[in-house]
């Protein structure tokens, strides 16, 4: 905050002017101001002051520094009055600064409004280093910016200027004649009303901000509704359909998962439904009743991902015009479901990481943590355990995210299901189409449970909803040659392996990692480390490959001696 009136027993004002830039002389003793005639305190216009002030709280903070030193001209009668401000780059006030700004000047220098210079080629920055009023003659003569500046001053009083308690700038009135010279009521004015108008633009601010905030939670809340709305829809996807074994497996997992607020990891190939899992965990949670945000990783691109998901603070980069909150801000209370997790790049992975840890994250552009209170839901259909292997992906976040995890099964692991579903497909689709279909056909039927599904869940809804639009009668049937070449005498294509599920997947890979390493042993003649070692050739850390071979229960030391020939193939 700005100083208080100066008594006149307080301890006389201080001169500064940088050693041997000019002549002493040119500069009036500190005795000199307090043993000018003061004038007495003109009381009525210094509240006709602060009741200018108090109006232009209703505009802007550019109001409310103009207005300022307008009423200090006014009340120290003084030719020239402005206002200086450190700022960064964006005019922004800010104590460590190293530019001044100038948002509001009235008198002779007006036209300079909106101008500035460096912190050290202005008195300016002498007031704020020592915190007090500085009385200052011919300052041009120690600081050559002004030598060009007209009309010249003649003398200039500057008081400190705080927003928040800290020195970010400086008010100063200005002489350009000798007509009158500042005394000590001039220090107490300035002071004062300066000491309003810091508070003032800190409760103007204060109501800005409120104002984003309130923004941004109004859009917040509106979103949510919306989502809980969706959410809540009846539509193809928001039943988990079947009894089969392997589903009531998975039901019951969700079952036990879904009343704690534990990370949980859903696995299973592309179409088998691992958003309704997700949606059936939160609507069994004690967060039902807030958001449920689903962020798709993959179809974000990679420069925005950040952004994305965190948020960003305005003017963080290109575009930023304003503040926008993140999805895990939206998330806050309820639920985040981040789907294809497996295709986040390493950094985000690391602020990801940071979230599941200590709930809090950075906006983009921002170093102020925000924390948030929700839970974390992710699904991926990529094999993690490779990724982890291959470096794509840290090992660190999948124990984060691998707390429960949730196999969901294709759909020619659960043919049973296949009857189920079609009847409620059929169902849906009839119901949208304005159709009455009251049978199914046995051949169809026959011919759904005998094909593979590749494309799952998703494959045979588009097969359906094909079928129901084509439809003429009241059977409902398909066209054989729609499933042919890619059906019924094919083999299985193996599933993508999630964490500790497909024992066959993970044997095949771990041989395949071990003829790699020994390869690069045997090539490296058993060197791990080095320029010329396994590890280099490999391009992994060498911890990470000794751990490796440790695992692997991999004898390093029978490579050192094989030649080209006996290598492992």
């Amino acid at each position: 905050m700005a100083r208080s009136a100066t008594p006149r027993n307080d301890p006389p004002l201080e001169t500064s002017i940088p050693a041997g830039t000019a002549p002493l002389e040119s500069i009036p003793c500190s005795e000199d101001l307090q043993c000018r005639p003061s004038r007495p305190p003109d009381h009525e216009k210094e509240n006709r002051a602060l009741v200018e002030l108090v109006s232009a709280l209703a505009d802007s903070p550019t109001t409310i520094f103009q207005t300022l030193v307008e009423t200090i001209q006014d009340i120290t009668q003084s030719d020239t009055a402005g206002l200086s401000l450190l700022t960064r780059d964006d005019n922004t006030p800010d104590p460590s600064g190293k530019w001044f700004y100038w948002p509001a000047i009235t008198g002779m220098w007006k036209s300079r409004i909106g101008g500035g210079t460096g912190r050290d080629s202005t008195p300016c920055g002498v007031v704020i280093d020592q915190n007090r009023s500085l009385l200052f003659r011919h300052f041009q003569r120690c600081y050559p910016f002004f030598l060009t500046v007209t009309p010249a001053p003649e003398e200039a009083l500057l008081a400190p200027f705080h927003i928040a308690g800290k020195g970010v700038g400086t008010i100063w009135a200005v002489m350009h004649s000798d007509r009158r010279k500042f005394d000590a009521e001039d220090d107490r004015v300035m002071n004062s009303l300066g000491k309003f108008a810091s508070s003032a633009f800190q409760a103007l601010k204060h109501i800005g901000d409120l104002k984003i905030q309130v923004a941004e939670r109004e859009k917040a809340e509106a979103e949510n509704v919306a989502l809980l709305e969706e959410i809540n829809q009846a539509s193809v996807f928001e039943e988990i359909i079947g009894s089969s074994g392997t589903l009531r497996k998975v039901l019951l997992e969700v079952a036990k998962v879904a009343p704690t607020d534990s990370t949980v990891l859903i696995m299973g190939e592309t179409g088998t439904g691992k958003e309704l899992v997700a949606r059936a965990i939160h609507k069994r949670s004690k967060r039902s009743g807030r958001a449920f945000i689903r962020v798709n990783c993959a179809a974000i691109p990679a420069s925005l991902i950040a952004s994305e998901l965190f948020g960003h603070e305005k003017g963080a980069f290109t575009g930023a015009l304003q503040r926008r909150a993140g999805h895990f801000e939206a998330a806050n209370g309820g639920t985040i479901f981040l789907d294809e997790i497996g295709e986040l790049s390493l950094e985000t992975q690391i602020s990801l990481l940071r979230v599941l840890q200590e709930r809090e994250f950075q906006r983009v552009g921002s170093s102020q943590p925000v924390s948030v209170d929700l839970r974390v839901l992710a699904a991926t259909n990529r094999d993690l355990d490779a990724a982890v292997a291959a470096g794509t992906f840290r090992q660190d976040l999948l124990y984060r995210l691998n707390v429960f995890p949730i196999c969901v099964p294709p759909l020619r692991a659960r043919k049973n299901d296949i009857p189920l579903l079609v009847q409620y497909l059929v169902e849906q689709f009839a119901r949208e189409n304005g159709k009455r279909i009251t049978e199914i056909q046995k051949k169809t039927l026959s011919l759904f449970q005998a094909y593979d599904w590749p494309g799952n869940i998703r494959e045979l809804q588009n097969v359906i909803e094909r079928a129901v639009i084509l439809c003429d009668g009241n059977a409902l049937s398909v066209d054989e040659s729609w499933l042919q070449g890619r059906s019924n005498n094919q083999q299985p294509r193996p599933m993508l392996s999630p964490v500790g599920m497909l024992a066959d997947d993970r044997k095949d890979f771990v041989h395949r990692e071990r003829k790699t390493i020994e390869g690069a042993l045997a090539a490296c003649e058993g060197r791990v480390s080095g320029p010329h070692g396994a590890a280099a050739k490999l391009g992994i850390p060498r911890q990470t490959l000794d751990s490796k071979i440790q695992n692997l229960d991999i004898d390093k030391r029978r490579f050192k001696s094989l030649s080209p020939t006996q290598r492992p193939a």
